[in-house]
C-alpha cells in the first residue's frame, strides 16, 4: 500500500479505532526509524529548519559521529519515508516530509475522551 493510499485510509487516533494492517506496515518502519536519538535529533533539525530544508554539511557536525554514520542514519529516515533529499552539486539537503509527519501526529494523538480515561500507575 502506497503512502497515499494509506492518507487516505488512516490515521484516527489510537484511541479511536484499530490500525489497518496496510496502515501499520507502512508506518511502522518510521516510527522504528524514530526509536534512534541520533535519528529523532537528526529529523528534528531537517524538520525544523528555517528554510525548510537543510545541508548535510550543516547536520553532520553536530554529532560526534563520522559522515559514513550520518549518511547511514539519514538514508534509514529517507527509506522510512521521513525525508527527502535533493543532491546539489557535491552536497545533499535534506527536508521533511510534512504529510508523512501528520500521519505519524494523528495516529498518537489522544482524544479528550480517552484522556479522561487515562490514569497514571501509581504502583
Amino acid at each position: 500500500m502506497s503512502n497515499q493510499a494509506v492518507s487516505a485510509a488512516c490515521c484516527p487516533s489510537l484511541t479511536e479505532r484499530r490500525v489497518p494492517a496496510e496502515a501499520a506496515a507502512v508506518l511502522a518502519p518510521a516510527f522504528k526509524a524514530l526509536g534512534d536519538p541520533v535519528r529523532l535529533q537528526l529529523l528534528s533539525m531537517i524538520a525544523s529548519a528555517e528554510s525548510g530544508e537543510i545541508c548535510v554539511c550543516d547536520l553532520t557536525p553536530a554529532f560526534d559521529l563520522t559522515g559514513p554514520t550520518i549518511s547511514h542514519h539519514l538514508r534509514t529516515l529517507r527509506e522510512a519515508g521521513l525525508v527527502d533529499a535533493e543532491r546539489r552539486g557535491t552536497w545533499v539537503y535534506y527536508r521533511a516530509r510534512p504529510a508523512m509527519l501528520r500521519q505519524l501526529s494523528a495516529l498518537l494523538t489522544v482524544t479528550p475522551a480517552a484522556a479522561a480515561t487515562d490514569r497514571p500507575d501509581c504502583s
